[in-house]
Order: structure tokens, then C-alpha cells, then sequence
């Protein structure tokens, strides 16, 4: 939110019969700005699907480097992404790659890409709803 002020002072001469008199006036005008709803639903879409994406992406890397599952922050964000993940699971022949103790999580990449097209979609139709102000013509 940000907040617009303007100060502004008049000074006018009115004739009287003295031979005239100063007047001082002061005007304040405050404006305060914020985002519209279209921009807050835009904002919030951003940190939801920002946030779902951190997740996969962690996962993705936890599972690449072999990170051990007995901890329990990893542990934690393998669960937590498995439910954004799993509507995806399937979508290709193979869910994962293993090298070792490594495992390129493939189901895990077509979600990132899967939640990234349905937040493009999300922006597409709260763009619909974005009122710009009318500019008028000189």
C-alpha cells in the first residue's frame, strides 16, 4: 500500500478598500493506493504455485543426491511434495530413474511442468478480470 500526499499553498490578493489583503491557504490531499483484486489474486497464485514448485523442485534434488529419507525435514518435504506429485504419477512409462542410490524422479518433473502450465492458465484467467483504466484520446 502506498500513500500519496500533496501539499499545496495558495496565496490571492482580493481588493478592499484598504488597498488589499493577503490570503494564505493550505490544502492537504491524501491518497492512499493498494492493489486491486485482480493483482491479489495474482499475487496469491504466485506464492501458492511458487510454493508447490519449491517443493517438487526440493524433491527432485533430494532424491538426486541420495539424500537419507531417515531425516526428518527430508522425509518431510518428500511427503508433503508426494501429494502434488501424485496426479502425475503414471503420465509416462516410468516414474524414476535409478543410478545407484540415486533416482532422477521423472513423475516429479512432469508435475513441475504440469503445476507450471495450470499456473499459466490461473494468470490467463485473472487477466481476464484485470480492469486497466480507460485512456482518453488527445
Amino acid at each position: 500500500m502506498a500513500l500519496d500526499q500533496l501539499d499545496q499553498t495558495v496565496v490571492t490578493k482580493e481588493p478592499t478598500a484598504e488597498g488589499g489583503q493577503a490570503t494564505v491557504r493550505t490544502a492537504r490531499r491524501s491518497t492512499t493506493f493498494s492493489p486491486g483484486n485482480s493483482e491479489m489474486a495474482r499475487r496469491i497464485t504466485v506464492l501458492v504455485f511458487g510454493l508447490i514448485q519449491i517443493l517438487i523442485a526440493a524433491r527432485v534434488l533430494l532424491l538426486l543426491l541420495d539424500a537419507r529419507e531417515g531425516n526428518g525435514l527430508v522425509a518431510g518435504i518428500i511427503a508433503v511434495s508426494g501429494v502434488f506429485v501424485a496426479p502425475f504419477e503414471g503420465v509416462l512409462r516410468t516414474n524414476a530413474l535409478a543410478a545407484g542410490g540415486s533416482i532422477l524422479d521423472v513423475a516429479a518433473i512432469v508435475a513441475f511442468v504440469g503445476w507450471s502450465v495450470l499456473e499459466a492458465i490461473v494468470f490467463w484467467a485473472v487477466a481476464i478480470f484485470n480492469r486497466e483504466p480507460a485512456v482518453a484520446a488527445a
